[in-house]
């Protein structure tokens, strides 16, 4: 294959779309190292300060959602997506690319459509158990589909779609060797157990006030939380940071967190749920009802399915919490199997994979 490849990547609005898309142009960098990247993404969101911050130049649509409700967006809706096509023509024109990549989000929309009605191959990344609107739409008119869960294949056309799952870092393969390293940075004692408590950077308020009204039965029990509230929620709960507890706005070394913990409370995005496949944990999911289709919690249902973690919903959290979490922190077995199981579901080289399918359709 040549070496002088030009590509374009596409996805974002969460780290969810955005870190899958940066994990891709790596390895194809790795591979290599003359190709020319861009990536495209809404103009006013998260990716583009965090695509830049990872090296690559990015260029950015006039694109959004639609909202569930009526609102001065929606009503701009059809302006933005005639102006992202628009600007998605003009981009492939000046660019040229040999392939175009979309991981999810509404700008991925315009570039591929754009892309595969000229004829450039194309591929789209699915993390998610049930595809969102954006991939549903493209799904008849790309190559190639890389997704995550067998789920998918119901609304995927089955030709194109491989099994590859989502792109993690590679630190989290190493984690059951860092136990003691992880133990001693977080100041820990190894007799007692570890509880992980994850609700995403920003925080999850609802997830934050359980582990509070919690903490009384946390401590009877001996247990060691190592807490992540979330920037929104730090000031809020830094004060309970004493003794068996702690809070940390940002865990900057998730790897050493992961090694840590015995079980892990954690919400339910799709790379989330990759990278704790990995980690192989016993994890009690709670997903956020907040999300686009309820994707979380269908991501979740995926795993429990399996017999590979627990859930609960949050309108059953005051009712069954206490009785399923407490019970489950008191059955070895019990974890011992949730964490063999969700290891069992891991697909550690899905970026090498995903890349492999990417040569594949443009040699």
């Amino acid at each position: 294959m040549k070496k002088d490849l030009r590509v374009i990547l596409s996805g974002g609005g969460t780290g969810g779309h955005i870190y899958p898309a940066i994990a891709i142009a790596n390895e194809i960098k790795t591979r290599y190292p003359e190709t020319e990247i861009l990536f495209v993404g809404a103009s006013d969101r998260m990716e583009m300060e965090k695509v830049p911050q990872a090296g690559y130049k990015i260029e950015g649509l006039w694109i959004s959602g639609i909202q569930r409700k009526l609102t001065m967006s929606n009503l701009m809706f059809p302006f933005k997506l005639l102006s992202s096509l628009a600007k998605s023509r003009r981009i492939i024109k000046e660019f040229k690319p040999n392939v175009v990549i979309g991981t999810g989000g509404f700008a991925s929309g315009p570039l591929l459509k754009v892309a595969s009605s000229k004829g450039i191959p194309s591929i789209i990344q699915e993390q998610n158990s049930f595809p969102g609107i954006t991939n549903k739409l493209l799904a008849k008119q790309v190559d190639k589909i890389c997704a995550a869960y067998e789920e998918v294949k119901r609304f995927f056309p089955a030709e194109k779609t491989i099994i590859t799952g989502n792109p993690v870092r590679q630190d989290l393969l190493k984690i059951d060797a860092n136990r003691e390293k992880a133990l001693k940075h977080f100041e820990l004692e190894s007799n007692k157990k570890v509880v992980l408590v994850l609700g995403g950077s920003l925080g999850a308020r609802r997830i934050n006030q359980l582990v509070e009204a919690n903490l009384e039965r946390f401590k009877k029990e001996n247990i060691q939380l190592i807490w992540q509230t979330g920037k929104l929620y730090f000031e809020e709960y830094k004060k309970y940071d004493s003794g068996l507890v702690q809070t940390h706005m940002f865990l900057n070394n998730m790897n050493l967190a992961y090694g840590a913990a015995d079980v892990i409370i954690s919400r339910a995005g799709a790379g989330t749920v990759s990278e704790l496949s990995i980690v192989g944990k016993p994890v009690l999911f709670i997903p956020s009802p907040n999300v686009a289709e309820d994707h979380q919690a269908k991501n979740a249902q995926a795993v429990v399915k399996k017999n590979a973690a627990l859930m609960l919903k949050e309108n059953e959290l005051d009712e069954k919490f206490e009785t399923v979490f407490f019970g489950f922190m008191a059955s070895e077995e019990k974890q011992r199997k949730l964490g063999e199981n969700i290891k069992k579901l891991a697909l550690p080289n899905a970026t090498a994979r995903i890349v492999d399918e990417i040569e594949k359709l443009i040699k």
